[in-house]
């Protein structure tokens, strides 16, 4: 599947757009992180795929690094109001769904790689990590871009996405690392 391929498939998925940029044009950022210490989605220290469980910020980035390509996807939502929590996780719930399909159709196309969600897993109700076994799903469970401390406004600038997207709306973004690094291409 062709880098085109990936793009038109993923809006056929439903979202709003879609680029695909190298990992080594994002842009991380830990001062991102005590953002999720601050626990206001109450998943840090009870998700596997958030802090302090996923790693420090430099593992994080690494994660990314080891990938050469980022297919990352923008889906928009309609919100009366950015305080309707309930409204917000729908939207990141279904983002997210959208964003395993593509996971799934590209792996099968083997395009192995990482994903990234608009927020942390969810794949688990709760996490296994709440009840002290081990994660069900290690191949599937994603992390948030907060997690990953992803400049997420430079990167939508990048690939010429719309960060704010107006009164009313609300853009959410994930992405999937895939493919060897620059200099791995050739080996």
């Amino acid at each position: 599947m062709t880098e085109a391929e990936m793009i038109q498939f993923a809006v056929e998925e439903g979202f709003a757009d879609a680029a695909v940029v190298g990992t080594g044009e994002i842009v991380f950022d830990p001062s991102f992180r005590p953002y999720c210490e601050e626990n206001l989605c109450g998943q840090y220290g009870a998700n596997y795929s958030c802090p302090p469980d996923c790693g420090d910020p430099e593992r994080m980035r690494q994660r990314i690094l080891r990938y050469g390509r980022a297919l990352v996807l923008q889906t928009v939502w309609q919100v009366r109001d950015y305080s309707d929590t309930v409204a917000i996780r729908a939207a990141k719930k279904a983002h997210n769904a959208a964003e395993l399909r593509v996971v799934r159709r590209l792996r099968e196309a083997g395009h192995d790689g990482l994903m990234v969600g608009a927020s942390g897993c969810a794949l688990c109700d709760p996490c296994a990590r709440t009840l002290g076994q081990p994660c069900q799903y290690p191949d599937l469970r994603f992390s948030c871009m907060s997690a990953y401390c992803v400049f997420v406004k430079k990167l939508a600038d990048r690939c010429g996405m719309e960060y704010d997207c107006g009164e009313g709306l609300l853009g959410l973004f994930g992405m999937y690392v895939f493919g060897p690094t620059p200099g791995e291409a050739g080996k």
